[in-house]
């Protein structure tokens, strides 16, 4: 016969505050895909002096404090491009990665932000050295920031009008 009684001093429940903070902190990022009018996607190097360094990928970064991914890709766009987008670009993937160089989990939202026009200027920022408008078949022996399987899912999304879910840069 169990003759243990629960204690009714403990509190079954963590107060709100206590338990918010045992909740796991993620890393969250968005990147924005431009194609032009041969579907090649415009990519940044990373300068030399910048994590990454050497290393191709999409625009974008973190979102600030308070921001939403969707304003984040749009701010990180024109800081990282100088191009202000003439429509919201179009939401089509994530990606979960459970570390990212040690700093923990990281969720990245992607954005098509449509086609961009001929001779369209890039201004960069001091955050790259480089730009380029790649293709896909051209990507196999350039050093990429995002891993070549990720940007060929959400390459093909764009096209697509579809929606990709990516796990640490593979499509699932």
């Amino acid at each position: 016969m169990d003759t243990t009684v629960p204690a009714t001093d403990v509190p079954r429940v963590l107060p709100r505050d206590e338990w918010v903070r045992t909740l796991p902190q993620t890393i969250v990022a968005s990147c924005v895909l431009l194609l032009d009018a041969e579907d090649r996607m415009l990519l940044l190097r990373y300068a030399e002096d910048e994590p990454g360094a050497g290393l191709w990928g999409l625009p974008g970064g973190m979102l600030d404090h308070g921001e939403d991914p969707l304003g984040a890709a749009c701010r990180e766009l024109h800081e990282e491009t100088g191009i202000v987008l003439d429509r919201e670009p179009r939401f089509i993937g994530y990606d979960h990665r459970a570390d990212v160089k040690g700093t923990g989990p990281v969720i990245d939202f992607y954005f098509h932000g449509g086609r961009l026009a001929p001779g369209q200027p890039v201004r960069r920022s001091d955050e790259h050295d480089q730009d380029g408008l790649i293709a896909l078949a051209d990507l196999e022996s350039t050093p990429l920031a995002t891993p070549l399987p990720a940007l060929t899912a959400l390459h093909e999304a764009a096209l697509t009008g579809t929606v990709v879910c990516l796990r640490e840069g593979l499509p699932h």
